[in-house]
Order: structure tokens, then sequence, then C-alpha cells
């Protein structure tokens, strides 16, 4: 795990998933989900998931708030918490994309309550593809 260490912050950057886990557009699932990301330098970002009736166009709360973060010039991110309302961890995809930019992130994984259990990203996706497996000929 990262650097991350106080249990308040992750009681905090919770309660802010948990408030954009409000936003969601869900009219298919019915399966909102919040989730806010902290990243190294201070600055927090919020997403929500966005659902589609093409179903393939939709967006997970975990990436909106990533590529939000990465759209205003930051790259380096310390955790994410996601909250739905059974602490379900992040797809596949909310996984590679998390790789792409922080392959030690520290993940709060909770519910609307705010009951919460952290993992690290390894834990979530061992054995993982990033840039370094990139080979130019």
């Amino acid at each position: 795990m990262n650097n991350l260490q106080k249990t308040s912050q992750w009681d905090d950057l919770l309660k802010l998933a948990i408030e954009a886990r409000e936003n969601s557009y869900s009219p298919y699932s019915h399966y909102k989900v919040g989730a806010a990301l902290l990243t190294t330098s201070g600055k927090t970002f919020t997403g929500c998931n966005i659902e589609n009736a093409a179903y393939t166009p939709s967006n997970c709360a975990e990436r909106t708030a990533i590529f939000k973060a990465v759209s205003e010039g930051e790259r380096d991110f310390a955790a994410i918490a996601v909250a739905t309302s059974n602490s379900v961890a992040p797809c596949g995809v909310c996984r590679q994309v998390m790789r792409e930019f922080a392959p030690n992130l520290t993940i709060i994984l909770g519910d609307i309550k705010g009951n919460y259990r952290v993992v690290s990203l390894t834990d979530l996706l061992p054995d993982s593809f990033g840039p370094e497996n990139l080979e130019t000929d």
C-alpha cells in the first residue's frame, strides 16, 4: 500500500463518494455508485456511474473520477473510495484504468452506511499489465 495512513482520511474520502453516489444516472441497473479519488497532491475528484440505453457507452464512477482528474492534469493518485449499497469491488475495466496511473493505489470499498474495508490494487489485480510491459522494436 502507499503512504496514505490516516483512517480519518479514508472516512472523509468515503463520505465524498457517498455524496457523489447521489448524482448517479442509473435508470437501467438502478445500482448507484459513487467514487472519490485523492491525488498525491491532495486534490479530490468525485464521480458517479452514468448509464446509457445502449449500455456500452456507460461509464463507471471510478473511471469518471479518474478521467476528471486526468483531464485536469493530475496523474498521480493515492487512494480512491468507492461507495455502493453493498461494498462491491470495482469492475475489471476500472481496475485496469486504476493500474495505468497508480499500481499501488489504496482502495476503500464502502457502503452507504459508512462501513468499509481497505484493499490495495495489487490485491484486486495481481500480476497486472501496465505501461512498462509494452515493448517497442
